[in-house]
This record gives C-alpha cells, sequence and structure tokens, in this order.
C-alpha cells in the first residue's frame, strides 16, 4: 500500500543552545518609555493609569448589566488592587 503524501525532509537538529539570539533584540521606538525615569515617576504614572482604567470601567459596568457586568466588576477589582500595590511602592520610597 502506497502513503498519499511523502516523508517530510530531514533535518539536521539544530542544539537548543544555537537558537538563542547572539545580539540583543533592539525593541520598537514606537512606543517607548525613557530609560532615564526614575521609578517614582514610573510608578506615579502607572498609579494615575490604572486610576483612569479604574474609573473608565466602572463607567462602562453602569452601562452594563448581567454576566457582563459581574465581569466589569471583576476587571475594576483587579485593577484597583493593582493601584494599591502601586500605591505602597510609591509609598516605600518615598515614605510620608
Amino acid at each position: 500500500m502506497k502513503k498519499p503524501t511523502p516523508n517530510p525532509p530531514e533535518s539536521k537538529s539544530i542544539p537548543a543552545a544555537a537558537n538563542i539570539r547572539s545580539t540583543p533584540r533592539k525593541p520598537s521606538t514606537m512606543f517607548i518609555v525613557d530609560p532615564e525615569l526614575d521609578a517614582e515617576t514610573l510608578l506615579a504614572h502607572a498609579c494615575e493609569s490604572l486610576a483612569s482604567a479604574h474609573v473608565m470601567t466602572m463607567d462602562l459596568a453602569d452601562l452594563t448589566e448581567g454576566p457582563g457586568l459581574n465581569t466589569l466588576l471583576g476587571i475594576a477589582q483587579v485593577i484597583m488592587l493593582g493601584e494599591l500595590a502601586v500605591n505602597r511602592a510609591l509609598d516605600r520610597l518615598d515614605p510620608p
């Protein structure tokens, strides 16, 4: 009996270490965070972004009913927990 498809060509196996890039990856510059920014500035911006995301999620939850409402409230809670963690990190960098 003949096989309907031929066997794939044999390939030489390449060791896993050879698959690692030898040159560092250059990130896209379309969206880039200034590498010179200090941790406090980055955390403050993250806190503001999370606060905005929380407000947007709650506004959308006000317009939603059913299972989607529970999903949005869950997302809002995760955002809030992230915001609390960032605020705690800010407090540790610059105690009141």
